[in-house]
Parts: structure tokens; C-alpha cells; sequence
């Protein structure tokens, strides 16, 4: 799974307003939402469910 991050400089006076740290994890919470919500991987799309109609065929077969 691929993450795409941006990070932005720290401010070069050195001078810190109060709303960096909550505006900070603002962006972390919501980064992290749409990059979980929008994800297109579905592995409940993809897992086996079971043998198909070629293992059935085989296998009634020799059971016979």
C-alpha cells in the first residue's frame, strides 16, 4: 500500500502560534480517514470462497 505524505517547513523565526499542535493532529486525523475510507484495495472482494465447480467436477468423480 502506497502513503502519500506532504510535510510543510518548520517556521524559520523560530516563533510558534498556539493552534500549530491542534491544527497538526486536525490534518493527521483526518490524513489518515480519507487515506483509510478511500482505499481502494477490498480484500473482502478478492479471498476464496470455496472450491469451484472444477474441484467438484474432479472430485465427484473419483468419490464415486
Amino acid at each position: 500500500m502506497a502513503t502519500i505524505t506532504s510535510m510543510s517547513p518548520a517556521p524559520a523565526t523560530g516563533h510558534h502560534t498556539g493552534t500549530e499542535k491542534p491544527l497538526a493532529e486536525f490534518r493527521a486525523f483526518w490524513r489518515a480517514f480519507f487515506a483509510k475510507a478511500f482505499n481502494p484495495y477490498r480484500p473482502e472482494l478478492h479471498y476464496m470462497r470455496g472450491p469451484g465447480p472444477a474441484w467438484r467436477a474432479k472430485h465427484m468423480r473419483s468419490s464415486g
